[in-house]
């Protein structure tokens, strides 16, 4: 399997959120107002975009949103090539923390990148997620 992770523009992303995290909602729904000023990273197998995600950062704390793979590159380990791709740039970068708001579904998953449950699950478009975090020291 031969993958490889670029930088890409903001829109390149909308595709696959929308595929991945609300395929029942209307296609807006996944774009942020904020992705202009976002870092956005895709993960391309054999040539064709395969996961996304986009980084934010107010100083040195990062935020990473919208983490989303194809339904059809599901458990193929595609996540956990770009989330590892992301914990390296942001200690690059200097970062001092990353953290997201997860679906609680797939908490245990950022557990196995040592980041930590930081407080009570919260609903959002009728979705449960709760903040997980991860400490760096560079």
């Amino acid at each position: 399997m031969e993958t490889q992770i670029e930088q890409i523009r903001f829109d390149l992303t909308w595709p696959i959120r929308h595929e991945a995290m609300y395929p029942h909602l209307p296609f807006d729904a996944i774009k942020l107002a904020d992705d202009p000023n976002g870092l956005h990273f895709g993960l391309y197998t054999n040539h064709q975009l395969i996961a996304v995600v986009s980084l934010f950062n107010v100083g040195d704390i990062f935020q990473f949103r919208k983490f989303a793979t194809k339904t059809t590159g599901q458990g193929k380990g595609y996540g956990t090539i770009l989330l590892n791709h992301v914990i390296n740039y942001v200690n690059e970068m200097g970062g001092q923390k990353l953290w997201c708001n997860a679906r609680v579904s797939v908490a245990g998953f950022y557990n196995k990148f040592g980041m930590i449950q930081t407080d009570q699950p919260h609903i959002s478009k009728g979705i449960e997620f709760v903040t997980m975090e991860l400490q760096l020291n560079n």
